[in-house]
């Protein structure tokens, strides 16, 4: 497989398996710890938002956890009101800046906004597992340790979102109901 996965590479066929092995699963895949079914439409807006938080806010592969940067400023007698200005602009800027996300923190954060919930996160997260074992053909595969490959890109990621996306609206409850009204 290459270093770069296209949205190609999430075909049909492999949206199918990913079907097959959520009919095959031995916990209902569309429920969340609610106990209540997600939609397969609610949880695609939950992967959408989760998408353009990648898109606008950038995606890191994990967050690094080095050594806190110094918080020691030089004596305030020293600096000139320009020096002061400086820093208070720049650990303004910092706080405010958006860093980037990981897949996991992309799906947390759209579940406190409008277009997901805990259940549709919890659910997102095994839909996007079921994607990437169809993928890899391997069981035991997770979406968040896949994304976190060191050759993985942002398109790689966003692209596994659209996937999940697809897959929800086309497998998802409420599909057939959809598909039967048309």
């Amino acid at each position: 497989m290459s270093s770069t996965i296209t949205a190609t590479v999430f075909t049909d066929e492999v949206l199918a398996r990913a079907a097959e092995l959520a009919r095959d699963s031995y916990r209902p895949v569309w429920t969340g710890a609610s106990g209540e079914e997600s939609t397969g439409e609610s949880v695609a807006r939950h992967l959408e938002a989760a998408a353009a938080l990648l898109e606008t806010d950038g995606w890191t592969r994990t967050y690094h956890h080095g050594p806190a940067p110094s918080t020691e400023l030089p004596a305030i007698e020293s600096m000139s009101t320009q020096e002061m200005v400086r820093e208070v602009l720049l650990a303004v800027r910092e706080e405010t800046a958006p860093a980037p996300r990981t897949l996991s923190a992309a799906l947390d954060h759209a579940a406190r906004g409008g277009n997901g919930d805990a259940d549709t996160r919890d659910v997102a997260y095994e839909v996007l597992t079921l994607v990437v074992r169809a993928l890899t053909g391997h069981d035991q595969a997770r979406a968040t340790a896949w994304a976190e490959r060191l050759h993985r890109t942002c398109e790689d990621v966003t692209a596994l979102l659209a996937a999940g996306a697809r897959f929800a609206r086309a497998y998802g409850p409420g599909a057939v109901e959809a598909d039967q009204a048309a």
